[in-house]
């Protein structure tokens, strides 16, 4: 039967565009009202949200380098940091550059998406659009699609300074031209990407201590406070919510938004709702 369900979301590097169909979700950060939508874009995130849907929900979701999201929308990416919204409200939505194109809103994709009868030519019609959309969209800069792609690799321990020094910049132009077309400057960056990686070694069963040294945190106390400043909860509740599913939903997957990847909790209701007010889960 199907269910409300409710996800907690951590910050991953990556931004999300969900080409929704029907149903709507509902997306609550700390500190933000909840919106309500059926197609969203969420910029890249430092902190969890939770997620909601009624029991059903149709759409694609699509994850995408922040440098891609960049070039795709055209619009400076720390202006949508921890910021859920309507794609086509951006300030330069593409139908005001592409109006040759008869999807030329995220809206009208959506629709033309849901019409189309498979699953396979939906994703040859995505792709489609967005090759095209992206070719006529704002160039990214090399340099940093180089040092993202080395934060990336290395999963955030490389310094900032060495960074710079890679692609050839201070680091000041560093910092800006990663807060323009990555969101995040590049030592929070990093941290995102550590913890991304503590909690796929978490969930692989690694000890804590362990985790904490191989992703390059101080000590266990290191870790345990990025866990709760990015995901609302800690190490041990993390893991031990993805091991033992919510009572009102047995045998329910994580169902993380990324292979292989700790991405996901599915919550209860209580938990939820200590998540809206105090922007941790308990």
């Amino acid at each position: 039967m199907d269910r409300p369900r409710r996800r907690l979301e951590a910050p991953i590097g990556a931004a999300t565009l969900m080409l929704g169909f029907e149903q709507p979700v509902t997306v609550t950060r700390a500190g933000r009202p909840p919106v309500t939508l059926v197609s969203l874009f969420a910029g890249p995130t430092t902190t969890p949200a939770v997620g909601e849907h009624g029991g059903r929900l149709s759409g694609i979701e699509v994850l995408m380098m922040p440098w891609a999201a960049f070039t795709l929308f055209g619009t400076p990416l720390y202006e949508l940091i921890d910021r859920t919204i309507v794609p086509d409200d951006l300030p330069h939505a593409l139908g005001t550059r592409r109006a040759g194109d008869r999807r030329n809103t995220i809206g009208e994709l959506s629709a033309a998406l849901a019409a189309v009868p498979t699953w396979e030519q939906r994703f040859g019609l995505l792709d489609d659009v967005l090759v095209r959309w992206s070719q006529a969209g704002t160039p990214s800069s090399v340099r940093v699609v180089r040092a993202w792609s080395e934060l990336v690799r290395t999963w955030g321990a490389v310094p900032v300074r060495s960074l710079a020094d890679e692609v050839g910049w201070s680091v000041r132009q560093l910092e800006n031209r990663f807060r323009e077309q990555i969101g995040l400057g590049p030592k929070v960056a990093a941290r995102v990407l550590r913890l991304q990686r503590a909690r796929r070694l978490l969930a692989q069963g690694r000890g804590q201590a362990e985790t904490a040294a191989i992703c390059g945190f101080y000590d266990q106390a290191h870790l345990s406070g990025e866990f709760r400043a990015m995901t609302g909860c800690t190490p041990r509740e993390f893991t031990m919510a993805r091991v033992i599913p919510p009572v009102s939903q047995p045998g329910a997957p994580a169902a993380d938004r990324m292979t292989g990847e700790a991405t996901s909790l599915l919550l209860t209701s209580t938990r939820s709702a200590d998540f809206s007010k105090t922007g941790r889960v308990r």
